[in-house]
């Protein structure tokens, strides 16, 4: 299990952490920020015929075209590390990031540095947070990290931005401020993506931080993120320009002790934490060069037609998100397969009678998601656990991962590192094994109402199949329980033991808080 002090924190772990810092309520935000002053527009630079991911994508090109994208699966945590810092090191124009959360912690200060270090080589970066986690250096140490982010910001190739800023920046100011502006402050950007050179692009459901990428020894996620390279990195630039020059977005505010001196490499450069931490000794070892991994890379990616999709960074009454629309229009077009593998689900109505209509039709239909042991929001589990039997009896099949699922060593853990339990964060769906999506959203209140999301929506037989092929491996019985009525009508668990008949779980506390966690309503989470 987690350390004492995570274990305190587990009912607020991540998303259940950052809930209860905004105060959440359900309402609606519809204005945007006040007060802080709109920075002027800007827009992502059209793509250099010079650099390595030039000519990476000049290769496709003379192959395949320049109306298609090359996909690539980033299943292992430990590839969605690595190839983040080969990209960034490789970055030779321009470099756009746009993250819910990014913590201060030993791939965070990793990631920065690289950043930093390739802002000194004359990439133009941008940085887009959202605000409510730039005061987190991990989910349980926060802090106000303003002085830190404005002394980057001040590097003059790199600009960072924040959506639906706090406008006091202090502890109490955020707690009075969280007092009298909850709609506005319910409202955060989900959103998690990174294009470089407008060639090359990372879309996703992984954040910056330790459990993304296998590193934090209590727990880390089983995630995905797919890379993309050619015309699908400029769909997510245009992505990041709207939210970007969004009416939500404002620039960091100047630090109230600014540190002294211009920001170099040497300000993050192989931080003390991260360079303490074996998994990062292991895979910096020996690499300054990514020559070999983008030599390879061309030929292990699949040829697909990709749209990129994402919710409206504003929020003016009578308007709502597009990302569950556009979800459900993918899942209902299957002719004979559905598969789905979502973290945090509490179905609607809508969801519901989805499934309903794909099982009456014949379409064969599959769900992997969170069991309460592997859970690090039991909020949600409070709220989904009643939708497991109505889920069986439209027809679907219904998995739940395993914490100690055989998938972990190989894709969660970043060796050496061996965390004590797996938790799931992937949002994905493969429909007859020729259309994907990954992306940000969960299939819950949060995503379709109140945050902003986005995910990319790939035409491509030869990555629905890995991706197929990768939803079946998660379902089998040495990495999730399957869920089945019982002859008494009773859900049970089935693995490869006797069938439980109570949801497993990790402890009697975790069991307690998911039932505390039912008084409060649904439509928060």
């Amino acid at each position: 299990m987690r350390s004492n002090l995570m274990s305190q924190l587990e009912p607020w772990s991540r998303r259940g952490f950052l809930l209860v810092a905004t105060l959440l309520l359900a309402a609606c935000a519809s204005a945007p920020p006040p007060l802080l002053p709109k920075p002027a527009p800007a827009y992502a630079a059209a793509p250099s015929a010079s650099g390595p991911l030039a000519g990476l994508e000049a290769q496709w090109i003379d192959t395949h075209g320049d109306q298609v994208s090359g996909f690539r699966l980033l299943e292992k945590n430990s590839e969605g590390l690595k190839w983040r810092l080969a990209l960034i090191d490789q970055a030779s124009h321009s470099l756009d990031l746009q993250y819910y959360v990014w913590f201060g912690d030993a791939s965070g200060q990793l990631l920065m540095a690289r950043v930093i270090a390739a802002a000194e080589r004359g990439v133009k970066v941008r940085m887009l947070f959202d605000d409510l986690s730039t005061m987190l250096r991990r989910m349980s140490s926060p802090e106000l990290r303003d002085d830190l982010l404005a002394h980057i910001d001040s590097h003059p190739n790199i600009q960072i931005r924040t959506f639906n800023a706090w406008q006091q920046r202090d502890w109490l100011g955020r707690v009075a401020e969280g007092a009298a502006d909850f709609g506005r402050l319910n409202r955060r950007m989900h959103n998690k993506q990174m294009i470089v050179d407008n060639r090359v692009a990372i879309i996703g459901g992984r954040n910056i931080g330790d459990e993304y990428f296998g590193l934090l020894a209590e727990f880390s996620f089983h995630d995905l993120d797919v890379l993309g390279v050619g015309p699908v990195a400029r769909q997510a630039s245009a992505v990041f320009d709207r939210y970007w020059n969004s009416d939500w977005v404002r620039a960091i505010p100047p630090g109230s002790h600014h540190p002294e001196g211009r920001v170099t490499p040497a300000t993050l450069e192989i931080p003390e934490a991260a360079a303490a931490h074996p998994a990062m000794q292991e895979l910096l070892a020996g690499r300054r060069s990514w020559t070999d991994d983008l030599a390879n890379l061309g030929p292990s990616l699949a040829l697909g037609i990709s749209t990129v999709h994402t919710d409206s960074p504003s929020r003016a009454a009578g308007t709502h998100n597009h990302m569950p629309e556009a979800f459900r229009a993918l899942m209902r077009s299957a002719q004979k397969e559905v598969l789905i593998t979502n973290a945090y689900i509490i179905p609607d109505a809508n969801f519901m009678s989805d499934l309903a209509e794909l099982n009456g039709r014949g379409v064969k239909v599959r769900i992997l998601t969170n069991s309460l042991a592997s859970h690090d929001v039991p909020a949600v589990n409070a709220h989904y656990e009643d939708w497991r039997k109505p889920i069986l009896i439209t027809g679907t099949a219904l998995y739940e991962l395993r914490p100690d699922a055989a998938i972990k060593a190989d894709f969660v853990d970043t060796p050496p590192v061996r965390t004590e339990f797996a938790g799931l964060h992937t949002k994905a769906m493969v429909i007859d094994q020729t259309r994907s999506f990954i992306g940000s959203m969960n299939l819950d209140p949060r995503s379709e109402v109140i945050n902003s999301e986005m995910g990319v929506i790939i035409e491509s037989p030869l990555l629905g199949a890995a991706l197929a092929a990768r939803m079946a491996r998660d379902m089998t019985a040495a990495n999730s329980w399957t869920l089945q009525l019982s002859p008494e009508n009773s859900v049970q668990w089935k693995s490869d033991g006797p069938p439980l008949d109570q949801a497993p779980a990790r402890s009697p506390w975790q069991r307690l808080q998911s039932w505390f966690f039912k008084l409060m309503p649904a439509s928060y989470y």
